[in-house]
């Protein structure tokens, strides 16, 4: 895999993964307000975020927690690797 190909997988999965960060945004948002119409007496808002919630909602913060997760070793880790560099 050549250099230039490699900067394109990582600028793509770099901007899935900031998609990913606004949608679970976004979604977090609707929730408070679905919330808020709920305590208002409006139903449909909060019915609309137990029927997504499962199949849509889960995975995206699941997929940012892992993501937040692999992000934060791979610094550790290449931290560790440059100053173990450092001592020899």
């Amino acid at each position: 895999m050549t250099r230039h190909s490699q900067n394109k997988v990582k600028e793509f999965i770099d901007n899935l993964l900031l998609l990913n960060l606004f949608t679970v945004i976004f979604f977090a948002i609707f929730f408070i307000f679905a919330v808020i119409m709920n305590l208002n007496g409006v139903f449909i808002f909060l019915d609309f975020v137990q029927k997504f919630w499962n199949p849509v909602i889960v995975p995206l913060i699941t997929i940012l927690i892992i993501s937040s997760v692999v992000i934060g070793i791979n610094s550790w880790l290449k931290r560790l690797w440059r100053s173990q560099g450092e001592d020899i």
